[in-house]
């Protein structure tokens, strides 16, 4: 429960204090951890565990990878997926693989990955497909992502994360006309996009911000304290990557736009509502953009503050200038 509220030290403690630990109780630290980016915490616990004389289960594997996933540790990835099976006789389900071509393909790895989509005895999902897809714009193959987006689409018609992946996808790589033909697909769907949203909050406040809304009272100081946050980062030497902006607009509109994410305007609202020096957290309902993850890194190291962010992909904790997911999410 805890670790789900991003609070994982509070799971620590809570483990460090049951007397007698079975496999459960190891496997659901394990995952906390491993959600909460610490990936070599999560291995560690894992060899603790088997000293202790204990049997993993499926679960503690699917913590395991992802942990492996969103860390870039490939060889040790393949290597727990290798003996879940060999050593513990565990058949992998489709949970598994997803986790193990997310750590192909975030790795970039791709041939690697689409070969396990080829030989994997389950069909493939719509999150195996949205990590792949992620995985091709990242690592900027175009046509590839292009054909998964397509694919996505027609697997998943009425689902509005595929037309935004799709979306995305063009919008990437400059391709504005196909951007426009996916919007008009989705009215003629009648399918809507979700919108993004963010809370922040403050023990017994909380405030939610959809991105570019703000309450009327809380406009001026919260787009001052964006203002001077970006000059500042600017000084640094912060440009802002306007790729996630899916909008042919001019650089300057596109940075307007930025600006006004949801992650950004709750973060905001609570460096001006918390004490100084305590922690920040929020809940984003959609994955953060590449932008944002660098806004908040960068908020943190000139606040001193630490932000821990939730987002649909895993927990982020922004920290020193620093991020717990070390750049893969």
């Amino acid at each position: 429960m805890y670790a789900k509220c991003s609070d994982i030290l509070a799971a620590r403690s809570v483990f460090d204090s049951i007397w007698i630990k079975d496999v459960v109780s190891w496997t659901s630290i394990i995952v906390g951890v491993a959600q909460h980016g610490q990936a070599e915490e999560a291995l560690s616990m894992f060899d603790e565990m088997l000293s202790k004389g204990l049997k993993p289960n499926e679960v503690t594997f699917v913590g395991l990878i992802y942990a492996c996933s969103h860390a870039g540790l490939v060889a040790k990835g393949r290597e727990l997926f290798n003996s879940m099976i060999d050593d513990y006789h565990i058949m992998p389900s489709l949970q598994h693989y997803t986790c193990f071509l997310d750590l192909l393909s975030r790795s970039g790895l791709l041939a690697d990955a689409y070969e396990v989509v080829k030989t994997m005895p389950f069909e493939p999902d719509e999150p195996t497909w949205a990590a792949l897809l992620s995985a091709s714009k990242l690592h900027k193959k175009t046509q590839l992502a292009i054909k998964i987006a397509n694919h996505l689409l027609s697997i998943k018609p009425q689902d509005p994360s595929s037309y935004i992946l799709v979306s995305n996808t063009y919008a990437a790589a400059g391709m504005w006309d196909e951007v426009s033909k996916v919007r008009k697909m989705m009215a003629t769907m009648a399918v809507r996009k979700e919108p993004g949203y963010s809370w922040v909050n403050l023990g017994k406040e909380s405030q939610t911000f959809y991105a570019g809304e703000i309450p009327n009272h809380l406009k001026q100081p919260v787009l001052m304290l964006i203002e001077e946050l970006i000059v500042e980062m600017k000084k640094r030497g912060y440009v802002p990557d306007t790729s996630s902006v899916l909008h042919d607009l001019d650089n300057q509109e596109k940075e307007q736009q930025l600006f006004q994410h949801s992650e950004r305007l709750a973060v905001a609202y609570g460096l001006l509502k918390s004490i100084s020096g305590t922690a920040i957290r929020i809940v984003k309902n959609l994955r953060i953009c590449g932008d944002c993850h660098t806004f908040l890194t960068l908020v943190g190291s000139i606040t001193h503050r630490e932000i821990i962010v939730r987002d649909s992909t895993r927990y982020h904790h922004f920290k020193d200038g620093s991020c717990s997911c070390g750049g893969f999410w």
